[in-house]
C-alpha cells in the first residue's frame, strides 16, 4: 500500500489486476457474463464473472490492501457480506457470540440461520468483556461478531481486546466497520480475522448502489471467502463496482465535513430542551469517548437522540423538509429515523430497550448540506 491510504484511493486503477493499455484513469468496466479462453494470455484466467472479473478484482484489490488483508471478496449488497461471512465460517449446529447492538438486518439474518441450520447465538454487551469472556469459556464458539460504532446505540467496542479475548478460545474475531471506513479504523490491525462494510454507505458516498465486501486477514481464510462466494453467487456486478470507484477517491474529505457537520449538529440539540439525550461518540458526553479517539481517526455523522415524548419525535420526523425519512447512512444527503420502526424493526420492545433504544429515538445521518440550512429544518419541524 501507499504510505497514505488518500493516494491508494485517487488511483484506482492501478489495483487492476493488469493494465490498460489505453492508459485510462478509470479502469475499463469489464460488463460481460463470459470470457473466451482461446484469447486470454495472462496469468490469471478468466472464464464467468461470477467467479473472477477485472473490474471487480481491481476494487477487491484496492480493499484488501488498504485493510491490510490477504483477499477480499465484493458483495452485490451490505447485508450479502455478512451472509458470506456465516457461509464461511459457520457449520450446522455452530456457535456464534454477537454484539447485542447490532445493524438490524444482520439480527434477521442471524434468525434464518438459527432456523435452518440450527445455529446458536449468544447475545452479550461486548463493553462487559469479563461477560464475553464467560460465554467464550462456557461455549464452543466458532465467530464472534461486532460493530464499532454499533448502530443505533454508538457504543465503541475495544476492537484489540475483543479480539485477544475471542483467539484465546479459538475463536475468529469479524468485525462489521461500514460506520467508521477503513479510512478512520481498520480493524484487521487491531487483530480481527475479517472486516466488512457496507459499500452503499460511506465509502461509495453517493447513495446510487447497495453493495458490500468482506477482507480476510490471511491468505487460508481469504481462499475459503472467495470459494463460498463462487458457490453461493455472492459476488457483485462490474457496474455497481464502477459506481463504487467514483465515490471513493473522496471518502477521506466527506468523512471529515460528515464528522465536523454532526458534531455541530449534536451540541445544538443537547442545548434543546425538547431532547433528553444526544449520543455521539464525537462528544464528551459519550462513556468511550477517549477510546472513540483512540480507536478512530473520524468519527461518523451519524448519532441518535431521544426526544422527551415518542409524539415529538413522530412530528419532527413527519415535519422535517431537508432530512429525509430514510433508511441507511453515508449518503451527501441528511437523513432522519426511528430505528424502532425502520432499520431495527425486526427487534423487540425489549430488545431495543435492552441497548437503549426507545420509540422516541430519533437516529440522525448527517450529510453534506449547508449547517444553517440543517438546523433551520429542525427549528421549523419541532415548533
Amino acid at each position: 500500500m501507499n504510505k497514505n491510504i488518500e493516494t491508494a484511493l485517487s488511483h484506482i486503477a492501478k489495483y487492476a489486476p493488469f493494465e490498460d493499455k489505453a492508459g485510462a484513469s478509470h479502469f475499463p468496466i469489464y460488463n460481460t457474463g463470459t470470457f473466451d479462453l482461446k484469447k486470454q494470455n495472462g496469468n490469471k484466467i478468466y472464464d464467468y464473472t461470477r467467479s473472477d472479473n477485472p473490474t471487480r478484482e481491481m476494487l477487491e484489490n484496492l480493499f484488501s490492501d488498504v485493510e491490510g488483508g490477504a483477499g477480499c471478496v465484493c458483495t452485490h449488497t451490505g447485508i450479502a457480506s455478512v451472509a458470506l461471512l456465516f457461509e464461511t465460517v459457520l457449520k450446522a449446529n455452530s456457535s456464534i457470540l454477537v454484539e447485542a447492538d447490532c445493524y438490524g438486518g444482520t439480527f434477521r439474518l442471524l434468525k434464518v440461520f438459527k432456523e435452518k441450520y440450527n445455529i446458536t447465538v449468544h447475545f452479550a454487551n461486548f463493553l462487559d468483556q469479563d461477560k464475553v469472556e464467560e460465554i467464550l469459556k462456557n461455549n464452543q464458539i466458532e465467530l464472534v461478531l461486532c460493530e464499532s460504532p454499533t448502530n443505533p446505540g454508538l457504543k465503541i467496542i475495544d476492537l484489540e481486546q475483543i479480539a485477544n479475548i475471542a483467539h484465546k478460545y479459538n475463536a475468529l474475531f469479524a468485525v462489521d466497520n461500514s460506520l467508521a471506513t477503513f479510512i478512520s479504523q481498520r480493524p484487521l490491525e487491531l487483530g480481527a480475522d475479517f472486516s466488512l462494510f457496507s459499500t452503499t454507505k460511506y465509502v461509495s458516498g453517493h447513495g446510487a448502489v447497495v453493495a458490500g465486501a468482506i477482507v480476510a486477514k490471511t491468505q487460508e481464510l481469504a481462499q475459503e471467502i472467495h470459494y463460498y462466494a463462487n458457490a453461493h453467487g455472492r459476488s457483485q456486478n462490474p457496474m455497481d463496482v464502477y459506481l463504487i470507484t467514483l465515490g471513493i477517491p473522496t471518502l477521506k474529505i466527506r468523512m471529515k465535513e460528515h464528522e465536523q457537520l454532526s458534531i455541530k449538529i449534536a451540541n445544538f440539540l443537547q442545548e434543546q430542551d425538547y431532547i433528553k439525550k444526544v449520543t455521539h461518540p464525537a462528544l464528551k458526553s459519550h462513556p468511550q469517548y477517549e477510546l472513540a479517539k483512540k480507536q478512530m481517526q473520524y468519527i461518523p455523522g451519524v448519532f441518535c437522540v431521544d426526544f422527551v415524548s415518542e409524539e415529538l419525535a413522530e412530528k419532527f420526523i413527519e415535519n422535517t423538509k431537508i432530512f429525509g425519512e430514510k433508511c441507511s447512512f453515508g449518503s451527501p444527503d441528511s437523513r432522519v429515523e426511528i430505528p424502532a420502526k425502520i432499520s431495527h424493526a425486526s427487534f423487540s420492545k425489549e430488545e431495543l430497550a435492552a441497548i437503549g433504544i426507545s420509540d422516541s429515538t430519533v437516529r440522525f445521518s448527517i450529510g453534506l448540506e449547508h449547517i444553517d440550512d440543517l438546523i433551520e429544518d429542525i427549528k421549523q419541524a419541532v415548533k
